[in-house]
């Protein structure tokens, strides 16, 4: 198998498939870039056209977008069954969840950009930070709906999944700006998800556990 090479920012949505690569127990290489401007260079631009992260290297190109790259990865290496095949009775949700991190992760971006971004504490937008928290509160609540079905394994799917590591790590980010609080059966999935020997512990982007709305 050819070299996988992942770029990869800590604590940003590349982390999930950091974490798939792991779970999967594939050789690969970290190159880890800051997040700044380095990210906008023609080096980084020839990975990844829109410079953002993650770019993955495997098979002599670049592959970019995380739910793109997840699948990619899951179909690639079907024996380990954090994907669903086509023919598949789970495939339907698989997908849904697996793309709905990514309505997560933009609620939390936008909040990242507020709180970090906007390093002068004037030109942050109260109005904005309760708004996008709100709508983090939302994606909340449909998660603890879908883990407190009947009949549930504890997983968003019948079994453990890559939809679980990618929402999972957009909840993780997004819980910095609106807290998990009382959704017991969220609470629970995050514990079981953090406690996988793959998961990535990682410092990098926040430097505190929570942010207020700023007044």
């Amino acid at each position: 198998m050819s070299e996988i090479v992942l770029h990869h920012v800590p604590q940003s949505r590349s982390q999930r498939v950091l974490w798939l690569l792991r779970e999967l127990r594939l050789e690969h290489e970290v190159r880890v870039w800051p997040f700044d401007k380095t990210l906008r260079s023609a080096e980084y631009l020839a990975l990844n056209p829109v410079g953002r992260v993650p770019a993955l290297e495997m098979d002599g190109r670049a592959y970019w977008e995380t739910g793109a790259i997840i699948e990619l990865l899951c179909e690639r290496f079907p024996d380990a069954r954090l994907g669903r095949g086509a023919a598949e009775a789970e495939r339907a949700d698989f997908l849904i969840w697996l793309h709905f991190a990514e309505t997560m992760s933009q609620h939390a971006a936008a909040l990242t950009q507020q709180h970090l971004m906007l390093r002068d504490a004037a030109m942050r937008s109260p109005v904005v930070c309760k708004l996008e928290a709100a709508r983090v509160g939302k994606c909340f609540d449909a998660v603890e709906m879908r883990l407190a079905r009947e009949g549930t394994t504890g997983w968003l799917l019948a079994e453990f999944s890559a939809a679980d590591i990618a929402v999972a790590q957009a909840a993780i980010m997004a819980r910095r700006f609106h807290r998990v609080g009382a959704r017991g059966a969220m609470v629970d999935w995050l514990a079981r998800c953090e406690a996988r020997p793959a998961f990535p512990v990682e410092e990098g982007l926040y430097d505190r556990e929570f942010y207020e709305v700023p007044a």
